[in-house]
């Protein structure tokens, strides 16, 4: 830290260089499925299939994260990242050249192999660069792309769908990509990652073959939920359990060794373990909500992807001002009372879309998202910049795939709740108006959107305001969310204001130069 209390410049310079990996890896994860109607009529091949362009790469992106840790001690942070990014944007010109539907999902994986190391790393270099006490302002540099690709996102794929070759949604990646390597190669420090004192760096085999394809089978079940709105669907709940009981396995194996490849024993300390049950909830709020809100202006208000994704952008403009101001906040006086008015924020925002009708104002809508935009950008990386706070330096390596875990996993499970709520109320809702319709529509399925869009124009329109019930039903449970992460924010907040309580009681023994307490402010 300067002495005017701005970062360094060399932990400037790393995080531009983290900025620009994840800007490429989020970016990537969001572009694509507005794509996949489109990849489906050009290769060929049913949604079905296709879809697994998307489920593929999520399912690589969340198996190859809890190696990060190892492979920062062992090679360095440098060189991991610059490889992973290497390899992500020649897989993505590989899946740009794709001659079929099986081999663009073969290079899709690929490319999450890569993809879902490039932001942990990152991560993992920045935090030990800059230190516990300045991480409220390095995580709210590092997530503006987080919050502003899932919004930003449907808007350069619609674009690049409508005006360019279905390709450029891979080949969009190469200029990035480049950028990101000649950056990587100046600015990035040398030599790895500082671990646990002893650690010999040996990889824990064991807890990699259980936590690895846990969390792919979590994720996968969780996806599947989403997809087809049915949460008892075997091929759904099956592998979910499945994943549950390999990451159960995988507590117990890492509780016992001493060097894990993920650190579970981190949770055992109140803060931390506030912090990570808040990470999770406000992932599910994030991206549940992120789920909703482009099907409600498509489904009960007839707009394209592109003018849908365009309308989300107040959320992202609210997010970015919040930003620069949480990170400072954060900083200087905790995560805890930033998040739980956030938090709050997030809950005022969203209300507005519990009552939505298929006439809502725009500018209504417009306002809520920009205040729920606010609201998360006071939430999701003050949480995050409280958990690395209260780490040490040598934690941070095997902390992080933890915290990147959660977060995927927390997105994981609100998409998968909302999309079930959402399918309900929609089936519900259109059943009880087939009577008005002649009963053309008593049912829409498993694909909502889909059975709703091959309606006649007339039908479509007298259902409006029966659809838009059923979102308003399906943010009532969002809401909810919001709400039930207040609960782990107010517990983070009285751990932070013990732990300043005893600084101020340590306070005459402790030498100026001596080190604060964890997430303690000066």
């Amino acid at each position: 830290m300067n002495g005017d209390g701005r970062l360094r410049p060399e932990v400037r310079a790393i995080a531009a260089v983290v900025i620009v990996g994840a800007i490429m890896s989020i970016l990537d994860t969001t572009i694509i499925n507005v794509g996949l109607d489109a990849l489906s009529r050009e290769l060929h091949a049913p949604l079905s299939t296709i879809q697994w362009v998307a489920t593929g790469y999520l399912l690589a992106l969340a198996t190859v994260i809890p190696l990060t840790g190892w492979a920062s001690e062992r090679l360095g942070a440098r060189r991991v990242w610059m490889l992973v990014v290497g390899g992500f944007v020649v897989s993505s010109g590989l899946c740009g050249l794709a001659w079929s539907a099986d081999s663009l999902i073969a290079f899709r994986v690929l490319q999450g192999l890569a993809g879902g190391m490039v932001m942990p790393v990152g991560m993992i270099a920045l935090a030990q660069a800059a230190g516990p006490r300045n991480m409220g302002r390095v995580m709210s540099i590092v997530g503006v792309p987080m919050l502003l690709a899932p919004v930003f996102g449907p808007v350069i794929g619609g674009l690049i769908i409508e005006r360019l070759d279905w390709r450029w949604l891979f080949f969009v990646n190469l200029p990035i990509g480049a950028v990101g390597l000649v950056m990587a190669s100046r600015l990035l420090p040398r030599g790895a990652a500082r671990g646990a004192a002893g650690d010999s760096g040996r990889l824990d085999v064991r807890g990699l073959l259980l936590l690895s394809p846990g969390i792919a089978l979590v994720v996968y079940g969780l996806s599947e939920i989403a997809a087809t709105g049915d949460a008892l669907a075997p091929g759904a709940l099956m592998p979910a359990l499945a994943g549950l009981i390999l990451v159960a396995l995988f507590a117990l194996h890492a509780w016992r060794v001493e060097f894990p490849i993920v650190d579970v024993r981190l949770l055992r300390a109140g803060g931390f373990s506030a912090s990570a049950v808040t990470i999770v909830l406000a992932g599910a709020a994030l991206f549940g909500g992120m789920l909703l809100l482009p099907l409600y202006y498509q489904m009960a208000r007839g707009l394209t992807a592109l003018d849908a994704g365009l309308l989300l952008a107040p959320q992202g403009i609210g997010a970015a001002i919040a930003m620069h101001w949480s990170g400072r906040l954060t900083d200087r006086i905790g995560g805890g009372p930033i998040v739980t008015a956030g938090l709050l924020v997030l809950c005022l925002g969203t209300l507005p879309f519990t009552q939505v009708t298929g006439s809502t104002p725009y500018w209504l809508l417009v306002v809520g998202l920009f205040v729920r935009g606010i609201g998360l950008g006071f939430t999701m990386m003050p949480a995050m910049a409280s958990a690395f706070a209260l780490l040490e330096t040598d934690q941070v390596p095997r902390a992080t795939p933890m915290l990147n875990v959660l977060q995927r996993v927390g997105g994981a499970v609100g998409t998968a709740v909302l999309a079930v709520v959402l399918q309900r109320a929609i089936d519900s809702q259109v059943s009880s108006a087939a009577t008005q319709l002649g009963g053309a529509a008593s049912s829409v399925g498993a694909d909502p959107e889909s059975a709703v869009q091959a309606l006649p124009p007339a039908a479509r329109e007298r259902l409006a305001d029966p659809i838009a019930a059923a979102f308003g039903h399906a943010y009532w449970w969002s809401l909810a969310l919001v709400a039930l992460a207040i609960v782990p924010a107010l517990a983070m907040w009285r751990q932070q204001r013990r732990r300043v309580a005893g600084r101020q009681e340590l306070g005459p023994a402790l030498p100026e130069s001596a080190e604060l307490p964890r997430g303690a402010t000066a």
